[in-house]
């Protein structure tokens, strides 16, 4: 091969090396699974708007982090986390859990998302307790499948919103609740949003529930300080933070106990986490549906 040929291997090269290094990062060190774009055996439509957010990693950390917090703010969600899992000993494990079931769910055929429906549905057969408050609780109880469905949604429809590569129309909004809401019922939830007035007036019956337990602080904290080591990616970090506390309404934060940034603050951390987003799709390009690749 010649020199010329060597030097224009090399951005390829360098691209494979950093998508590999972000994929592993962020906890996703298994190859993703298989991809369906058959419209026939697809679980989600292959011109999902579930799709063209869920395949947007950039914007999907900040909508996932954002989610994990507000997820914190239920007691019960909380100690099922607490009493059941080692998140504090292995985060990125978790991490890819959670991937890996988004993508089963959002790209692959019907036999292998019902698959990953049945895996989440018996590991949440033995999730179950008593709370801080002395009630108890249940990972596969409809209502509370209903908080973490709800919670999650809101926050990745949030995250794309603000820092997705394509706008999104009021109806493209709605058609993502209305998507979501299959795999909702699937998992459980009786009733779930269809719409987002639908998917607000949920999160608002769910106020008065909602506080930070010990558990919550122990979570937030944890969350907050970071697991990661070398410098470039706590700084990465540390902003993915600071935009994902952004997308919380100011009376979560206050639940949170988190200070409500500045409007400068926000300002700047919403520049920097575009431009952090741009930088992010040139390494790890959006996987979007067949329609809209350009």
């Amino acid at each position: 091969m010649s020199r010329v040929s060597n030097l224009r291997q090399v951005p390829t090269q360098v691209r494979a090396r950093v998508n590999l290094n972000i994929r592993k990062a962020v906890g996703l060190n298994q190859d993703p699974p298989p991809r369906c774009d058959d419209p026939a055996t697809s679980y989600f439509p292959v011109d999902s708007v579930a799709r063209l957010v869920h395949g947007d990693l950039s914007s999907m950390m900040v909508g996932g982090l954002a989610s994990i917090f507000f997820q914190m703010l239920h007691p019960h969600a909380m100690a099922g986390v607490a009493q059941h899992s080692r998140y504090q000993h292995d985060p990125l494990g978790r991490l890819l859990q959670t991937a890996n079931f988004i993508g089963a769910t959002t790209y692959g055929d019907i036999p292998s998302a019902f698959a990953s429906i049945e895996r989440v549905l018996s590991v949440h057969q033995s999730v179950r307790g008593i709370a801080d408050d002395g009630e108890p609780y249940f990972a596969n109880d409809p209502h509370l499948l209903a908080w973490v469905h709800s919670a999650e949604m809101s926050m990745f429809l949030s995250g794309y919103q603000r820092y997705g590569r394509r706008s999104l129309s009021p109806r493209d909004a709605d058609t993502y609740v209305r998507e979501m809401a299959q795999l909702a019922t699937d998992l459980g939830v009786e009733e779930p949003p269809r719409s987002v007035a639908e998917l607000g007036a949920e999160l608002e019956r769910f106020r008065p529930e909602l506080r930070l337990s010990h558990y919550g602080v122990a979570a937030r904290d944890f969350v907050i300080d970071g697991f990661l080591d070398k410098p470039l990616q706590r700084l990465v970090y540390r902003l993915l933070i600071a935009s994902s506390l952004d997308l919380l309404q100011p009376w979560a934060l206050e639940r949170l106990d988190v200070p409500r940034p500045t409007v400068v603050r926000r300002v700047m951390v919403r520049g920097a986490t575009r431009v952090l987003c741009v930088v992010l799709r040139a390494f790890v390009p959006p996987a979007e549906p067949e329609s809209l690749r350009s």
